[in-house]
């Protein structure tokens, strides 16, 4: 609390003393209105995350600027800054493409079709033009696309038993093959399984839901039930899968990294606790087959990464976590580099901050300013996305590098004018590119390295979606068993893949080759992984009926 004085109090104080008082005072009032300029830009943050649009572009943020569009005009001080409305009214008239001829057929041509004709009758005919007097033309085409709902077949199997009556075989029982099970005396088959895996990692429907809509169309289908199939499945049969994915994707030069927090209610630990999946895969602009792996940790501990990446080399893009850090510190051969996109991203933060009709301050904020030189590095990086590593190197020494090095120039000189207000969004910004620069320039010397841990964050997208629906994982063993689906499911999506039947080939296949010792030998799994080109046309199928 601030000292109080009384009239009397100050009145008897000499100049010196209420000097100091005053001083004071004003400090207190610079800190009070620094915290109140925090706290509103906060509170409007919090509003327009919960609200409004989640996007980091000036265009998409209601009445501001396109940063990519007007890139060029941040190094030109003589160019003519454009208002605001003429920017918005020019995005606003960008052309629609136009449908291609033929475009509804070429959507529909996965899908089974029937052929319906509609003809005139010949009394119609007749009727209207006479007897003869009429001739055939080419047919008009109406595609429409009829909806059936999901059907089960109950599978009678059958099994021929014969029993010699006479001679050696007297009494000798034969009996036909017994149809191979998923589980024991389980009704699972590789399609039921895959359809439940598809509903719940794929589409990311609680058990429950899936559970719900099976119920409706028939089929008694518990939650516990399905529960129970998938761990067996994950633990049977696609460890092996996972393992051999882990494997490859560490022999890649680049790799990159993230986690997400997530709770598993019986860890041992009080209730709320934070665990963390974390997501490893290949590097976006590496010239391999992506591969996408979950794994599963208690804590986001320095020693997980560690243990993970103990036979990398290579270099790790990453968020800028510490954990990473000294990751890199502590193990020769890992280098780490940092995402462009999280410097942006709390820029973007202090712009959505100002709120609607802003635009003047938008305009002369730093935030602003930073977000112009960072689309303008952006824009040029997009542009060569279709360059081999080499190519790509090459250019961004000859583009890009002068704006990544006026970049930070700009932040190092904007910082030490001390007119940032502390602990700001854009404050934060400033912070981040300078303690993190050695580290945000590493794509500078690889044509391999991407200027963004985006790709992490688009692997991770398809849980934190799920998470939302089924809010927690019950057991560890079942969070262990969702990072090895995961990891499979994410991996044929990321080789284009359709899911559905690409599990339920794996399910078909898998139980074939566990051998005595009920083991899968990792050698005969290549032909089943994600990235084979020898895999059936299922599995690389749109749609099928």
């Amino acid at each position: 609390m601030c000292q109080k004085y009384t009239p009397d109090e100050l009145n008897s104080m000499d100049h010196d003393a209420k000097n100091e008082v005053i001083c004071q005072m004003q400090d207190r009032l610079d800190k009070l209105e620094h915290d109140y300029e925090n706290l509103i830009e906060q509170i409007r943050l919090a509003d327009q995350q919960r609200y409004g649009r989640h996007t980091e572009s000036l265009d998409a943020i209601t009445g501001q600027l396109s940063f990519f569009n007007e890139a060029e005009a941040c190094y030109d001080a003589q160019h003519p800054e454009p208002a605001v409305d003429e920017v918005i009214e020019d995005a606003l008239k960008k052309p629609r493409k136009p449908k291609k001829k033929g475009q509804r057929e070429e959507d529909l041509k996965d899908f089974p079709q029937e052929e319906i004709p509609h003809d005139v009758s010949k009394e119609k005919l007749i009727h209207t033009f006479g007897e003869g007097n009429y001739k055939s033309m080419p047919d008009e085409i109406c595609w429409q696309l009829r909806f059936e709902p999901a059907k089960w077949i109950a599978e009678k199997h059958i099994i021929k038993v014969y029993v010699g009556t006479d001679g050696l075989h007297q009494d000798e029982f034969l009996r036909g093959d017994h149809p191979g099970t998923l589980f024991r005396g389980s009704i699972a088959t590789a399609s039921l399984e895959a359809a439940v895996i598809n509903a719940k990692y794929v589409n990311s429907n609680p058990l429950d839901r899936v559970s719900r809509d099976f119920k409706a169309n028939g089929l008694n289908l518990s939650k516990q039930t399905m529960s129970n199939w998938t761990v067996w499945s994950a633990e049977r049969y696609f460890q092996p899968v996972y393992d051999l994915m882990k494997a490859q994707q560490l022999k890649v030069h680049v790799n990159q990294c993230d986690e997400t927090p997530l709770e598993v209610i019986h860890d041992g630990r009080p209730a709320g606790s934070k665990s963390y999946m974390w997501v490893h895969l290949t590097g976006e602009l590496s010239d391999v087959p992506p591969i996408v792996v979950y794994e599963y940790q208690k804590t986001r501990h320095s020693s997980h990464p560690k243990e993970y990446y103990k036979n990398f080399n290579g270099i790790l893009m990453t968020d800028g976590l510490e954990q990473y850090h000294k990751l890199a510190r502590e193990q020769e051969g890992i280098t780490n580099a940092n995402c462009f996109a999280h410097a942006r991203r709390h820029f973007a933060n202090a712009i959505k901050a100002m709120g609607k009709g802003n635009a003047g301050a938008v305009k002369s904020s730093a935030a602003y300013k930073a977000l112009v030189r960072i689309g303008a590095i952006y824009d040029l990086e997009n542009a060569l996305k279709n360059l081999s590593p080499q190519e790509r190197l090459k250019e961004r020494q000859a583009s890009i590098r002068p704006l990544v090095e006026e970049y930070f120039a700009w932040v190092k000189d904007t910082f030490r004018q001390g007119k940032i207000l502390p602990k700001s969004e854009t404050a934060k910004g400033l912070a981040y590119s300078i303690n993190q620069e050695e580290y945000l320039k590493v794509f500078l010397v690889d044509g391999e390295v991407p200027i963004d841990n985006s790709a992490s964050e688009r692997a991770l997208r398809n849980f934190t979606i799920g998470r939302k629906n089924w809010m927690t994982i019950n057991t560890v063993r079942g969070a262990q068993a969702s990072a090895i689906i995961y990891s499979i499911t994410e991996t044929a999506r990321a080789n284009s893949l359709n899911v559905y039947y690409y599990i339920k080939h794996l399910l078909t296949e898998l139980p074939q080759l566990v051998n005595k010792n009920g083991n899968i030998e990792q050698p005969v799994l290549e032909p089943l992984m994600p990235w084979s080109r020898t895999l059936p046309a299922d599995c690389y199928s749109k749609r099928r009926s």
